[in-house]
């Protein structure tokens, strides 16, 4: 059997709070899935209004939807800014570990109010229950292993993973909410954006050929160079950036990690630096402070920018993008 999650209570307390929370969830699945023509879910704390429902696919096979769902809950940040992204306000979103709130990127006013559910790797399930969802987003890979729990709730749409495919997410979350219209609209604006900051940085020619190389400094982790099968690769490609010959050796495309020993690998026209956690524990201090950093060409030439690592790896999505494309544009005209 899988329990509710609890911190702290005696083993008698837990159980009773677990098959509370078990029963407001499937009374609340009952009237969040009703059929189409359904009308028993006045009073049920349902946004969706008509009762209208539409199949959106998912990692999780097909999946009955809300046609206009009010009550949203959000799993993680890339779930958040598409929400956020298409004008949708969730009632209950995740934290990431490492920080204190929602991404601070994102406009205060779109955030407020959003009920905290806990941490993304553990959210709290009676808390999400407590907000009587008309559906919630999240993906397989951050929340496959609850996904029983959550359908009870309410209808959980899941893409497979996150990150590089943040694209095809982004349509899955707009069909489930709903937005597939203002999608469309998001999209295009992005790519003019895109194309506006390879103008900036000198026209297509110019931007293959400056080499870029992202750096993540992980407490508790090695140093990451990031690969070409993540988000923020996505952008560089569609600026039309080069990558040097490191980032094709990523593990699984996702990151090459090196030691503050082999940091010299990570050299490169241009390098975004962010870090993740404590400087001294991620060993950024030591890395930073070392000559064979300081010897690095990028260094040398003052061509490393130290950017949010909130906003350049944990956003993913289109208004974190939109952020990124002016930062970007920003220190690549520099000089």
């Amino acid at each position: 059997m899988t329990s509710v999650n609890l911190q702290s209570g005696s083993a008698s307390r837990r159980r009773s709070l677990a098959a509370g929370a078990l029963a407001l969830s499937g009374a609340l699945a009952l009237s969040a899935c009703g059929s189409s023509d359904s009308s028993d879910d006045s009073g049920s704390g349902s946004g969706s209004g008509s009762g209208k429902t539409h199949v959106v696919k998912t990692a999780m096979g097909d999946v009955k939807v809300p046609v206009a769902p009010k009550r949203v809950v959000v799993l993680d940040t890339a779930e958040l800014d598409s929400a956020i992204t298409l004008g949708v306000k969730p009632v209950g979103s995740t934290h990431v570990e490492a920080s204190s709130g929602f991404p601070s990127y994102l406009p205060k006013d779109k955030v407020s109010g959003i009920k905290d559910v806990g941490e993304m790797l553990n959210p709290n399930m009676e808390a999400i229950a407590a907000l009587n969802p008309d559906v919630i987003l999240t993906s397989k890979i951050r929340h496959a292993a609850k996904y029983e729990q959550l359908k009870q709730i309410a209808p959980t749409v899941m893409t497979e993973n996150t990150g590089h495919p943040w694209k095809e997410n982004f349509q899955v979350h707009a069909d489930a909410l709903g937005k597939k219209a203002e999608a469309k609209k998001v999209v295009s604006a992005y790519d003019a954006h895109a194309e506006k900051v390879t103008t900036a940085v000198g026209g297509p020619a110019k931007a293959k050929a400056t080499e870029v190389n992202i750096v993540r400094f992980v407490e508790g982790a090695d140093i990451r160079i990031y690969g070409e099968q993540t988000y923020i690769a996505t952008l560089l490609k569609d600026v039309g950036l080069g990558r040097p010959a490191i980032a094709a050796k990523a593990k699984d495309g996702f990151s090459y990690d090196v030691s503050p020993e082999k940091i010299d690998l990570a050299d490169a026209d241009v390098i975004f630096r962010s870090t993740y956690g404590d400087p001294k524990k991620s060993k950024q201090t030591q890395t930073v402070g070392s000559s064979l950093w300081k010897n690095m060409g990028a260094v040398k030439k003052g061509n490393v920018h130290t950017v949010d690592d909130e906003l350049w790896i944990q956003g993913i999505g289109y208004t974190a993008a939109n952020k990124i494309l002016d930062e970007m544009q920003k220190s690549l005209t520099k000089k």
